[in-house]
């Protein structure tokens, strides 16, 4: 059975959870309460040097041989038993953690079920990697914006690929989300040295790897959650309550984030109000834009030399007013040497534009060097002539393999380039060229094949009028809509005042639509 024939039958798990009337947006936090027993237990049968992370009683086996309402009361108890459990990070995991299951029969359902899936295969891949899957899955189908705090991870292995993390480096994300970045970013190290276990690699450089190197912060405590179990399940422990924090990285926690050697971050997109806005005082620049909050967070928070990746959305690029403040500050800093943009389509939110800068702070040459570091910056143009990346079309590694080949081997972008010219995807443009922009750096130069060209459109009154035709038609199919929802007279009183507006004088039978 491969790994996503098996992430699929974990995802129609979720068709009992239904039946039980939990929300679609629900689904996995419930099953990977759950489901975490299970993995735990399947980590421990079958490797030696685990140990069982969950107390006795509240373990796999205390499950599977109860059913009925036995069963289900166990579950709720074990529940609140976890939330309260002596290890900090366990404790987390299941903090105010409760099933929404009513019917004991769904929950002997899905602990048969989960019984039943091939655990042999799930562990050649990883449980970490099947969790994970999970995850992905959640995003790309529901339709709550679970995709939100999901980042594709064909983009997070291009980025570490390009930032090469090294052993014995303090990685941040700010924004963990499910803790992607931070994951890949083990996962690579690993990779390097054998799992921890290369000659390289002392007692004491282990201990700091699965402890210390990682540190990230989130303020939604279910995401949170899943960050947690998405980082035990990959051997990441952290210190304390695990690698992942509970708060808001634009408010009093963020400052207290260690400073970091790396930081990898995709902020969250939109202007929604409310919590995690911006509430830091030692943040330079006052902003209501986060993801401008979240920019100035990440460059303040390298240790001199140190290197980041940040996906950010177009207004980013050319906000002005303090938005052409920050990303001054951003230049004087730090070296912006490049900047990747993203296609369209590969988010949850799909009309978003995004780009992925990468920087150094301070220079090569003078690490602490705080004015003047960015000299040039390379833009490489992966948006213009793309596919329309979807299910359908999906946004994989082979996208931006032509990107990683371009950025070259060097993490902070030092490598020999080549100036592709206005018709290739991969430019240079000096400090001086980007002042003259207004230090905006939404920059293009490829004519986009799908655009249409300006020459080619109707006269502007021609467009004026099919524009004021096709909102008549909407105005009445909208008094239409009312009448039927028996609104008619609101429906009139919002007519009037539309005549009023457009300075109309209309009769009272033309306002009545007789």
């Amino acid at each position: 059975m491969t790994h996503n024939d098996i992430v699929q039958k974990l995802w129609n798990l979720c068709d009992v959870l239904r039946d039980d009337g939990i929300n679609y947006s629900d689904y996995v936090t419930e099953l990977v309460l759950l489901l975490f027993v299970k993995m735990e237990y399947e980590q421990v049968q079958n490797n030696p040097n685990f140990e069982h992370k969950l107390p006795a009683g509240s373990r796999w086996p205390d499950l599977n041989g109860k059913s009925g309402l036995n069963l289900l009361n166990h579950y709720r108890q074990m529940l609140l038993n976890l939330g309260k459990s002596s290890d900090p990070m366990i404790a987390a995991i299941y903090a105010d953690a409760q099933t929404r299951l009513k019917e004991p029969r769904h929950l002997e359902t899905l602990v048969t079920a989960l019984d039943g899936l091939d655990w042999f295969s799930a562990r050649q891949d990883g449980l970490g990697d099947l969790y994970e899957g999970l995850l992905q899955k959640n995003a790309n189908e529901t339709k709550s914006g679970a995709g939100q705090y999901f980042t594709p991870r064909a983009l997070i292995d291009s980025i570490i690929h390009c930032i090469k993390p090294q052993l014995g480096d303090v990685i941040q994300d700010p924004a963990a989300g499910t803790a992607g970045f931070l994951i890949a970013a083990d996962a690579y190290i690993k990779a390097q040295h054998d799992a921890l276990y290369g000659p390289d690699v002392t007692a004491k450089k282990r201990s700091f790897q699965r402890e210390k190197a990682f540190v990230g912060m989130e303020l939604v405590p279910g995401t949170r959650r899943l960050a947690l179990m998405n980082c035990l399940l990959h051997g990441m422990h952290g210190e304390g309550a695990g690698p992942i924090r509970l708060g808001n990285s634009l408010g009093t926690a963020g400052r207290d984030l260690p400073p970091a050697n790396i930081i990898l971050s995709n902020p969250p997109f939109g202007t929604a109000k409310g919590g995690g806005g911006p509430t830091r005082d030692d943040l330079t620049y006052k902003t209501s834009n986060k993801q401008l909050a979240f920019l100035q967070h990440i460059y303040r928070g390298l240790t001199p030399g140190g290197r980041a990746a940040v996906v950010l959305p177009d207004n980013v690029l050319f906000e002005a007013g303090v938005g052409t403040d920050i990303r001054r500050d951003l230049m004087d800093k730090c070296t912006l040497h490049t900047l990747l943009r993203l296609p369209t389509g590969i988010f949850y939110a799909q009309g978003v534009k995004t780009n992925v800068l990468f920087f150094q702070k301070g220079t090569a040459a003078n690490p602490r060097q705080d004015t003047g570091c960015t000299q040039a910056t390379w833009v490489y143009d992966l948006r213009s002539n793309m596919p329309n990346f979807g299910k359908r079309t999906p946004f994989g590694p082979t996208h931006l393999k032509p990107f990683e080949q371009a950025y070259g081997s060097d993490p902070n972008g030092a490598s020999p380039r080549t100036d592709a010219g206005e018709q290739g995807r991969f430019r240079c443009f000096t400090r001086a060229q980007i002042a003259e922009r207004g230090d905006s750096l939404d920059i293009s130069w490829l004519k986009d094949a799908d655009s249409v060209d300006a020459d080619s459109l109707p006269a502007p009154e021609v467009l004026a009028a099919e524009a004021m035709a096709e909102l008549s038609e909407a105005l009445r199919e909208l008094d239409a809509l009312m009448q039927a929802l028996g609104a008619g007279d609101e429906a009139l009183e919002q007519k009037r005042l539309l005549a009023e507006v457009m300075g109309l004088e209309v009769t009272s039978g033309e306002v009545d639509g007789e």
